[in-house]
């Protein structure tokens, strides 16, 4: 069953020996491949990564739990990923894509050029230690341009940075939400009420201040800032 669905599919034959088929069931692999690494890629060469940790520190900070549900926070956070990085593939489109689809540049030519906006974006956010870390494991040079900074060391990097960034803006987030946990826990101490969970006190007010002073335009303020 499976050798006649093969056979009967276009450019993919088990005993093919025409170059041009070969090439084209190559290219079909290939586009399968890089499908199936495009949410790895989503994650690990783009601002998704800050914008879920920090979007996950709101959550704990406020104690609610599953509210918002993943599917929210996850949707908010790619939606903010698109937005954001719309200039780098407008970039991406005009120096790659549209030359590589008028016949003006080849395909190696034009996965050079598809690659160097994305480049320079991770490269603006990447601490300088952050990348001498992984030059520095691989004995590599350090190069004159963004060109040079192979892929291979600028991604782990970008990742790393972000991951710190991130944290960094969790902690600030989790600040006034740890005072008011404080002050009711105190409050409750102070009332001899040591049975009852400073938690379920403490939340309402949390709510009610990050509603007060508009939390969620802050805190997606802040995100779109930092970038």
């Amino acid at each position: 069953m499976i050798p006649e669905l093969l056979l009967a599919i276009p450019g993919i034959s088990l005993d093919n020996t025409d170059p041009g088929d070969v090439s084209t069931t190559l290219q079909l692999l290939l586009m399968l491949t890089v499908l199936s690494l495009a949410p790895g890629i989503l994650i690990m060469m783009t601002s998704f990564t800050r914008i879920i940790i920090v979007l996950s520190f709101v959550r704990t900070g406020l104690g609610t739990q599953s509210m918002p549900p993943n599917q929210v926070l996850v949707g908010l956070a790619l939606f903010l990923t698109f937005f954001i990085m719309a200039p780098v593939a407008t970039e991406m489109n005009d120096t790659a894509l549209q030359p590589y689809l008028d016949e003006e540049l080849n395909q190696e030519e034009a996965l050079d050029a598809a690659i160097l906006p994305i480049k320079e974006f991770m490269a603006q956010h990447t601490r300088e230690k952050d990348l001498a870390l992984f030059f520095k494991y691989a004995e590599l040079e350090k190069p004159d341009g963004i060109e040079g900074i192979p892929l291979t060391s600028l991604i782990p990097a970008f990742a790393l940075s972000e991951l710190k960034t991130a944290f960094q803006i969790g902690f600030v987030i989790f600040i006034p939400f740890l005072i008011i946990d404080m002050v009711v826990a105190s409050t409750l101490m102070a009332m001899g009420m040591m049975m009852l969970p400073p938690v379920m006190i403490s939340l309402p007010f949390k709510i009610l201040l990050f509603v007060l002073v508009d939390g969620w335009y802050l805190i997606i303020e802040s995100l779109l800032v930092s970038f």
